[in-house]
C-alpha cells in the first residue's frame, strides 16, 4: 500500500475542509444581508409582521449563528479523526520522517485547544450577544472577539502548518512501504 499518498489525501482533504469551511461561515453571515436586500413580495410582508427589517436580520443572523456552531463543533471532531488518521498512516509507513509526524500532532492540538477551550467560549459568548443591538459595546461582545481573533489566529496557524505537512509529503515523493 502507499502510505505516503493515503497520508497526502488525508491531509488534503483536511486543508480542503478547512477552507471550505472559512467560506461557508462568512458566507452564512452574508447571506441574510442578501436576503433581506431583495426580497420576494411574500418575504417583505412577513418581515413587516415581525418587526421590520431589523427583527428579521437578527432572528436570521441567530439561526445563521447556531448552524454556523453546529458546522465547527462537527468539523472539528471529523478534523480530530482526521489528525490521528494522517498520524497513524505516517507512522504505519515507517515513521521516517519525524517533521510529518511532529507537524500532524502540533495541528491535532491545536484543534484539540480549539474544540475543547475556544469553541465552547465563543458558543456561550455568542449565545449571550446575538441579540444585543448590533452597535452596543459590552465586555461580552469584546471577550467574544478576542476569542474569535483566537480562534481565527489558531486556524491560520494550522493551515501554515498543513500547507508545510503537504509540502513535506509532496517533496519526500511516493513510496512504499
Amino acid at each position: 500500500m502507499h502510505f505516503h499518498r493515503f497520508a497526502a489525501l488525508l491531509a488534503g482533504a483536511w486543508l480542503a475542509g478547512c477552507l471550505f469551511m472559512d467560506m461557508v461561515a462568512t458566507q452564512n453571515f452574508r447571506s441574510v444581508d442578501r436576503l433581506l436586500a431583495a426580497p420576494s413580495p411574500q418575504l417583505a410582508e412577513r418581515i413587516q409582521s415581525m418587526g421590520g427589517h431589523d427583527a428579521a436580520r437578527m432572528i436570521l443572523r441567530h439561526q445563521v449563528a447556531e448552524q454556523n456552531r453546529w458546522y465547527f463543533e462537527t468539523w472539528e471532531q471529523v478534523q480530530m479523526a482526521l489528525g490521528v488518521a494522517v498520524f497513524l498512516v505516517l507512522l504505519r509507513g515507517g515513521g521516517r520522517n519525524r517533521w510529518m509526524l511532529a507537524i500532524t500532532l502540533v495541528m491535532i492540538g491545536i484543534v484539540l485547544i480549539m474544540h475543547f477551550s475556544l469553541t465552547p467560549e465563543i458558543t456561550r459568548l455568542g449565545r449571550a450577544i446575538d441579540f444585543a443591538p448590533p452597535g452596543a459595546t459590552s465586555a461580552e461582545r469584546a471577550r467574544f472577539w478576542k476569542f474569535h481573533g483566537a480562534y481565527s489566529g489558531s486556524e491560520l496557524l494550522k493551515l501554515g502548518l498543513g500547507v508545510a505537512l503537504a509540502v513535506l509529503l509532496v517533496r519526500r515523493g511516493p513510496t512504499e512501504s
